[in-house]
């Protein structure tokens, strides 16, 4: 059985991932795209690729995490497969439907397992309805500052705070005390929708 070779892929993403990523693709031969933020005109990954389409304003929600713009980037440019990288898009169960849908390959699990597995709070009771062990905390989203640090006392701290999308080390705090749970939650929440466009957290 031969696999068919890509010969341009976009890279949904920025900075060192995004480099590593173009730089193994064009030793096998493969075109790159990048995509950047206006804050990311003259970044690294800009001037690696072969080509770059800016995908909007410098905040992540209004442009690494826009679908719509970075699956036009991949038409406009003929990429026949996008890589997400880590963090941003990465682990977004719609972003890799959505790929499939427009015949773009998204360079990663099939959208049914980043279903189970890319969201920690649905992944935590799959791993809990299959008798897995796991480390004892709160698997629901949980809505306020208040809330947070009253589940936290009653797991006994410290705990981690976690964004349920979060990934490549965004979105997760440490607590010791009420206070830090307090702050935690809240920087939590900011991080991960700025990051991943989700704000749900959880505490274990």
């Amino acid at each position: 059985m031969t696999t068919k070779m890509f010969k341009k892929i976009l890279i949904a993403n920025r900075g060192e991932i995004a480099c590593r990523v173009m730089k193994t693709a064009k030793k096998m031969g493969i075109k790159t795209v990048a995509v950047y933020s206006e804050a990311d005109k003259e970044a690294r990954h800009v001037q690696m690729a072969d080509e770059a389409v800016c995908i909007g304003p410098a905040p992540s929600r209004e442009s690494y995490l826009v679908m719509d713009r970075i699956i036009q980037a991949c038409k406009d440019t003929g990429a026949e497969a996008v890589h997400p990288g880590y963090g941003f898009l990465s682990e977004n169960e719609q972003f890799a439907k959505r790929c499939e849908e427009e015949g773009i390959v998204f360079i990663g699990p099939k959208h049914q397992s980043i279903a189970a597995m890319g969201d920690k709070i649905a992944s935590k009771k799959l791993a809990l309805d299959a008798k897995v062990n796991t480390i004892p905390g709160y698997n629901e989203a949980i809505d306020t500052t208040e809330e947070a640090v009253k589940i936290a006392q009653g797991i006994g701290y410290p705990v981690m705070i976690k964004a349920s999308a979060g990934g490549g080390g965004k979105g997760l705090r440490v607590a010791f005390n009420d206070k830090e749970a307090a702050e935690g939650f809240a920087a939590c929440k900011t991080e991960a929708m700025n990051s991943f466009g989700d704000d749900r957290i959880f505490i274990e």
